[in-house]
């Protein structure tokens, strides 16, 4: 029988309910009003967001939960660059989620019209693929091709243009068949391998990290680390792949890493690289590991076979996804020694005591030891904590044990103003969970605004916003390389509770340490968005050193 005539948006968005897509975000524009009317009557759940950049953000977010494809929808030029930084954080954080971009009709091509841009030009580089649509007969062929690309190998951007005649243009098609993600599995062979280089290791380690996992995964390989007792660590922002409070926990690979951490992989015999790829962040700027022949044998697993061999040269290189390694390792079973038993105990000895806030002191009345002390005893394991990019969110990484899968939306691209929309975005799919964001000042206004989407929507996330008036990161690289000379770095604040109150939310301005706890219980029984603005000593940069210290120990160098 015939296929039905259907406009182009009204085939797009049957492609979307056909691939099982359930939530959208947007920022609206002329450009694609086919489609935002094709999506009225859908059994979609759409966000409209306040900027293109947050709505990025947040079905990038999306994907980091789900492991489906997030969904946002941006109108032309302007609507679209504005989208760019989440495509950049989906790309370097193998996140899978699509971009839909309104585009001129195809007629006015090349005459630079108004809003006009190349995107397969403009967004080639960020994304897996971009690609515009000619033919609104194409939508299931195209639709479904995006989401494979999205999911499979490493997962990543598509970015998809719309032309706005090929979105009122009337079509026969048929829908496509929804898509499955491919899994790459590992040969017996490799795992027999594998089980023998465990055997005849000493001093292994285990670095999990990348995406494609799963809380039945994640599962799996706690499984296996106590069968083996293995000492495992997380890469960078890849903390929820491994429960804190398990016997085998070593720490995170991240930024001020635990120095007896970088010395106990250095030390290792055998590394296990499960799902990441060792990039600069963990790395410690490729230093951690040798390129390209590693002294240490390195099994090295990962879904894309192009990220095998393309830094470091593995031992032994197997191309499988986290999900479907993870159920292999099921049939791998340890020697009946295992010398490597006490090493593990004194690697997580060594974690607690790094990551004990209780001992940490720094300048100022308020005091982010005792802050992160009180956070672990009030907040539960299924809190989603959210942050962007800045020396604030070490306090997090450090500090807060995360034990459960999907409780963490950090960018490993290092994206200031990602914690706001991320947060907006967890809350909107789970609303059950506690979302927490910790920002910066700097940070927080980047993307602030979608703190009215949090109160559109009746999301009571929270916002721990710490204000040390200054882009600290920087002023602190700025106070090493350029010591007393301080340029670009300073910041002039709002009243952060009063612009938490302005958008209808709740708001208050926490200066001494003991006023925290009330301030934190009194944000959470309000039961609307809320920012706890907490001022933080510019001295406090990090929980190791402190401003002044970083200046004078540069001093004494360059004399």
């Amino acid at each position: 029988m015939k296929a039905p005539s259907r406009t182009g948006g009204q085939i797009l968005v049957d492609q979307l309910l056909v691939h099982g897509v359930d939530h959208i975000f947007c920022v609206p524009g002329e450009s694609y009003l086919a489609a935002l009317d094709a999506l009225h009557d859908a059994d979609i759940n759409v966000t409209v967001c306040r900027q293109e950049g947050g709505a990025a953000m947040m079905a990038e977010a999306y994907g980091k939960l789900t492991g489906r494809p997030g969904i946002c929808f941006v109108t032309r030029g302007p609507g679209a660059t504005n989208a760019s930084p989440g495509i950049h954080i989906a790309k370097q954080d193998s996140t899978p989620m699509i971009l839909f971009v309104g585009q001129i009709e195809r007629g006015m091509r090349e005459r630079e019209a108004f809003q006009e841009l190349d995107y397969r030009a403009a967004f080639g580089p960020l994304a897996k693929w971009a690609t515009e649509v000619d033919d609104p007969a194409r939508f299931p062929e195209v639709i479904s091709r995006a989401f494979h690309v999205a999911t499979s190998g490493r997962p990543g951007p598509v970015v998809i243009a719309l032309p706005e005649d090929v979105l009122t243009e009337m079509a026969d098609v048929a829908d496509a068949p929804r898509y499955q993600t491919i899994e790459t599995h590992p040969s017996l062979g490799q795992m027999a391998e594998l089980q023998k280089l465990l055997h005849g290791a000493e001093r292994p380690v285990v670095l999990l990290g990348g995406s494609r996992w799963s809380e039945t995964a994640v599962q799996r390989f706690v499984r296996f680390a106590k069968r083996f007792d293995l000492p495992v660590a997380c890469t960078f922002r890849r903390q929820m792949l491994f429960p804190a409070d398990h016997a085998s926990y070593i720490g995170d690979l991240g930024l001020g890493v635990n120095p007896k951490l970088l010395a106990r992989i250095k030390d290792a015999d055998l590394i296990l690289l499960v799902g990441g790829r060792l990039s600069e962040i963990p790395s410690q700027s490729f230093t951690l590991v040798d390129i390209p022949s590693p002294r240490q044998k390195l099994v090295h697993v990962h879904p894309d076979p192009s990220e095998l061999g393309r830094i470091y040269s593995p031992h032994l290189a197997i191309n499988a996804s986290p999900v479907a390694f993870t159920a292999a390792l099921e049939g791998v079973h340890p020697a009946a020694s295992l010398p490597w038993s006490e090493g593990t105990k004194a690697a997580h000895d060594n974690y607690l005591a790094w990551s004990d806030p209780k001992s940490i002191r720094h300048a100022g009345q308020f005091q982010m030891g005792e802050v992160m002390a009180h956070l672990r005893e009030t907040l539960p394991a299924e809190t989603i904590y959210c942050n962007g990019a800045g020396n604030f969110a070490t306090w997090v990484h450090r500090f807060w044990p995360f034990r459960k899968y999907g409780t963490q939306l950090a960018p490993t691209s290092g994206s200031m103003g990602y914690g706001v929309p991320a947060a907006v975005g967890a809350k909107r799919i789970q609303p059950q969970s506690p979302v927490v964001v910790f920002a910066g000042d700097g940070d927080f206004l980047m993307n602030g605004q979608e703190f009215a989407t949090a109160v559109q929507y009746d999301l009571p996330i929270l916002v721990i916003l710490l204000d040390n008036g200054m882009y600290g990161t920087i002023r602190m690289h700025q106070e090493r390389e350029y010591p007393g000379r301080v340029s670009a770095t300073n910041l002039k604040n709002p009243d952060f509770a009063a612009y938490a109150k302005a958008f209808g939310g709740y708001g208050e301005r926490v200066e001494r340490t003991e006023d925290f706890a009330p301030a934190l219980e009194r944000a959470l029984t309000s039961g609307k968005p809320a920012i706890l603005h907490c001022l933080l000593d510019p001295e406090a940069i990090t929980p190791a050193m402190s401003l002044s210290a970083i200046r004078e120990k540069a001093l004494a160098e360059k004399k």
